[in-house]
């Protein structure tokens, strides 16, 4: 009994020093993807869209505010709360396509990222188990401290590995 007692501590010590951990760089590894431009371009294209219409609507509404001041004088009461019922509901609007199209922005990039983010996932898989890593970390998360002695920067493998995922 003793001996296999002796043999398990012997054996639990080189268990935990033989795992092995790795650590990343996931915005490098984006940042190096040549469909990021792809992605990026569409989402600026859409960006400028939205960001056009918002022009055109706050042009439409400053005008009617303008001529809306030039004729108010001229105006009874009731034309004159109409007018400004319209404009209200017109600034509502624009306020409304403000937040429709933000949230449209977030939406366009959050879909042509995650198949980035995804394929980025696979690689760091791949790696992990092709090296038996028990950990592979992301360092742009802002780890404060990594070992470089006890863990592995597998960075440029999950480059390699995103080659071959093509």
């Amino acid at each position: 009994m003793k001996k296999i007692i002796l043999m398990l501590a012997l054996v639990m010590p080189m268990t935990v020093f033989a795992q092995k951990f790795g650590h990343c760089n996931q915005q490098e590894i984006l940042s190096a993807m040549p469909e990021l431009a792809r992605v990026r371009g569409e989402i600026e294209a859409a960006a400028k869209q939205y960001e056009n219409e918002l022009t055109a609507m706050q042009d439409e509404f400053k005008k009617k505010v303008e001529e809306y001041e030039k004729t108010k004088a001229t105006m009874n009461a009731t034309k004159q709360q109409e007018t400004e019922t319209s404009l209200g509901t017109l600034q509502q609007k624009l306020q409304q396509a403000y937040t429709d199209n933000q949230q449209a922005l977030q939406k366009l990039q959050q879909e042509k990222m995650q198949p980035l983010v995804t394929k980025i996932q696979k690689a760091i898989e791949n790696v992990g188990k092709a090296g038996n890593y028990v950990y592979i970390m992301d360092v742009s998360l802002g780890i404060p401290y990594i070992s470089s002695t006890l863990s592995t920067d597998v960075t440029a493998a999950i480059k390699a590995e995103m080659n071959k995922l093509k």
